[in-house]
């Protein structure tokens, strides 16, 4: 784990994100993103984009094969499509976040717990309704890898993927510098249907740094 050595006072932008609520922004490149779990095991779901041609997005394969692991931690590039880094981890005081186990969906929800869970939000249609915020058209085709920050997705032995309680506390954070202008996604998970976040979805804060 690696402390930050910026101030939080120093922030250029910061906003907390509601649970459940989605949050879309342009980061500079040279500038820092600071996510921030404020009370404890919430999952971020997070999408990155180029800023100058959203088509280039983030890639878990290609972001895996540079530093070949599974969990993304401080050191690590985050890759997109083009084999381009589009930020890099600078510090993270959580040790553990998540590229394997995906987004939650209503579809998902349904077929995983209950027929009955269809109705509940899900990450997707955060990610659509940020796009269009965003005045980008994504459709959930255009909905490939995403990062789960402060999420725990343990490999089992055989293989297998499991959602377990998280490792993060309240106030710990991730924070990635820019490599390029991109653009940042973030729907704060709303699942109440497994431990991802503690069976209780809490607010994430953001905050941007300057180059």
């Amino acid at each position: 784990m690696t402390e930050s050595t910026l101030n939080p006072e120093t922030a250029v932008f910061r906003e907390v994100i509601p649970a459940g609520d989605w949050w879309v922004h342009e980061i500079k490149k040279g500038q820092t993103l600071r996510i921030l779990d404020l009370e404890g095991n919430q999952a971020a779901d997070t999408l990155f984009f180029s800023a100058a041609d959203p088509t280039e997005r983030y890639s878990a394969d290609r972001t895996i094969q540079e530093q070949a692991s599974l969990y993304l931690t401080t050191g690590t590039k985050i890759m997109s499509t083009e084999g381009n880094a589009l930020l890099t981890i600078v510090a993270d005081t959580c040790g553990r976040h998540d590229t394997l186990g995906g987004a939650c969906s209503r579809e998902a929800n349904t077929m995983r717990y209950a027929h009955d869970k269809e109705c509940m939000h899900a990450c997707r249609d955060s990610f659509i309704r940020g796009a269009q915020e965003w005045k980008v058209e994504l459709t959930k085709r255009d909905i490939t890898s995403n990062i789960n920050f402060f999420m725990n997705v343990p490999v089992t032995p055989d293989g297998g993927l499991t959602f377990a309680d998280g490792i993060s506390a309240p106030g710990r954070y991730v924070e990635m510098r820019a490599e390029m202008d991109v653009v940042c996604l973030i729907s704060n998970c709303p699942q109440l249907n497994n431990p991802c976040n503690g069976w209780n979805p809490t607010p994430v804060e953001a905050l941007i740094f300057p180059a």
